[in-house]
């Protein structure tokens, strides 16, 4: 149920590791829990500086405005020891022009995602890349309390997604798999386990949005393997923490646990 559900994003707030750390580690963990590592393009320069000609090539989930990315990804293609895996894109308003520029400058086997804005705009972003076969990208935290969108926002989200036939990712703040508070915070996070029941059982995402019984969330998880076709990723700095949290609710063995 979670093989590469962990896109690595060890470079990001709030651990913004430095590249060599990052991709150190990255190629240490050899976990199939692990999905791509996450790079802006404005760093594939600095991160060539720490790749090794030896063992596979290291995948990546490329950041990139539309207006970058026929450049990045032709940098990538001249980088030995990387492979282009995934591509993301900022906040799109004009999201017809991310689907026109992605489908000429990419092959149709890299999945594509989207950001999708939190304003007045989301329905018509959406509505461009129904029936595409891009994702949508969810953004469900950050540095900022006013980051974090509420479980009704965030549960409307992926029901109008889910209503187009957009799978979808998330990027910030779900460090848990269970919702909980931050401590050091004070900020109130959801939980990717949360997340994963929502798009399973999108007529009461509200509800399991809210929900913090860990037991009960890892009970119900197990009946709903289906939903990682809707929720495909998530990127988190640490991917030792979420892999932890699943160990210890009994969702994977502890041989999976990552220590690199």
């Amino acid at each position: 149920m979670f093989d590469r559900f962990f896109d690595d994003a060890a470079l990001f707030p709030p651990g913004d590791a430095p590249m060599a750390t990052a991709v150190a580690a990255h190629r240490a963990r050899r976990s199939s829990l692990t999905g791509p590592f996450v790079v802006t393009a404005a760093r594939l320069d600095e991160m060539r500086e720490h790749l090794t000609p030896d063992g596979p090539p290291l995948d990546v989930s490329l950041i990139a405005a539309p207006a970058d990315l026929p450049d990045a990804v032709d940098r990538i293609a001249r980088i030995t020891g990387l492979r282009l895996a995934a591509v993301e894109t900022p906040v799109a308003a004009d999201a017809k022009t991310v689907v026109r520029v992605t489908a000429d400058v990419l092959p149709p086997e890299i999945p594509v995602a989207v950001e999708i804005p939190r304003t007045d705009q989301r329905d018509d972003v959406l509505d461009a890349l129904a029936g595409t076969a891009l994702r949508a990208k969810l953004r469900t935290g950050g540095l900022r309390a006013e980051l974090f969108p509420s479980p009704d926002e965030l549960a409307a989200t992926i029901r109008a997604c889910l209503d187009r036939g957009l799978a979808f990712k998330c990027t910030a703040g779900l460090h848990h798999a269970v919702r909980h508070v931050d401590p050091a915070t004070g900020f109130e996070h959801h939980g990717f386990l949360n997340v994963l029941l929502a798009a399973a059982d999108p007529a009461d995402a509200p509800a399991h949005l809210r929900r913090t019984d860990g037991p009960g969330i890892a009970s119900d998880v197990r009946n709903h393997a289906r939903a990682r076709a809707a929720f495909t990723s998530f990127g988190t700095c640490s991917v030792t923490e979420p892999v932890d949290d699943l160990i210890n609710l009994g969702l994977l063995p502890a041989h999976e646990r990552i220590t690199a």
